[in-house]
């Protein structure tokens, strides 16, 4: 006797789930990691991450412009400065758009701080939040369906007690209640948008 239609589908099933989880690995590791750092933004930048260098290069004469063409030379800055100003008698600054050189020409003292991008972090989170917009929509659509796909058929992926009709139902139930019980208890987006609220 020939097997049942239906059953002959779970084969199907766990091949595209298989070879579509491959496919995925490469963007569930973007979302999870831009995930993660997003999650925390209150306590860090998830973007750039600040540092400060000190350099010695001298005695540096000349007007103000003059030393900052020489310091930005000695350094090997390709940026043009923004501005340049005299914070005080003995210290010029270079502004940049992401760094600022405090010189004091006297000495020739260089002290350069700014901010660099976090090495993979940027680039997740500019995936993630999807600030390349256009092509990239569509890319974050077609993965959000893969993911879909993925949570559906991993449902029948195990016949049984093992699978849906036994102790899958039981992990299914408990992720669903999840972010069921955190909205019951945390009241939700409308508790947020009353805290936010000015004389709350």
């Amino acid at each position: 006797m020939a097997e049942p239609r239906r059953l002959l589908l779970r084969p199907w099933v766990r091949a595209l789930h298989r070879d579509l989880g491959y496919l995925a690995v490469g963007l569930t590791l973007v979302y999870a990691l831009s995930g993660l750092a997003v999650n925390h933004i209150a306590d860090w930048d998830p973007n750039f991450q600040n540092f400060e260098r000190t350099h010695q290069l001298g005695p540096l004469p000349g007007d103000d412009d003059a030393i900052a063409r020489a310091v930005v030379e000695k350094l090997s800055i390709q940026e043009k400065p923004t501005e340049v100003y005299r914070a005080s008698d003995d210290q010029l600054d270079v502004v940049f758009s992401k760094r600022t050189l405090h010189v004091n020409p006297a000495t020739g003292q260089v002290i350069d701080e700014g901010q660099k991008p976090r090495f993979l972090v940027r680039v997740a989170n500019w995936l993630h939040l999807n600030r390349g917009k256009k092509s990239w929509t569509y890319i974050a659509d077609a993965y959000a369906a893969g993911l879909l796909f993925l949570a559906l058929s991993g449902l029948f992926m195990i016949p049984g007690r093992k699978g849906l009709l036994g102790r899958g139902a039981i992990f299914v139930a408990l992720g669903v209640a999840i972010p069921v019980a955190y909205v019951q208890l945390s009241g939700g987006p409308e508790a947020a948008s009353s805290a936010k609220r000015p004389g709350r």
